[in-house]
């Protein structure tokens, strides 16, 4: 991740504890709690696709 990224907190967490970010490049997620911690990579709007598409569901 490069020093460029800004991140994006969900407007629907409230200033809540529990939250992810999301990187300017929507490729990049990580816990709001750990902002120097790993983050998670991949094409986050292929993910969102796929949940769309009932991927995931149970």
């Amino acid at each position: 991740m490069t020093s460029q990224a800004t991140w994006r907190k969900s407007s629907r967490s409230q200033n809540g504890p529990n939250c992810v970010e999301l990187s300017n490049t929507l490729n990049d997620l990580r816990d709001s709690k750990n902002a120097t911690g790993p983050t998670l990579r991949g094409s986050v709007p292929a993910l969102l696709r796929e949940i769309k598409h009932g991927r995931f569901d149970r």
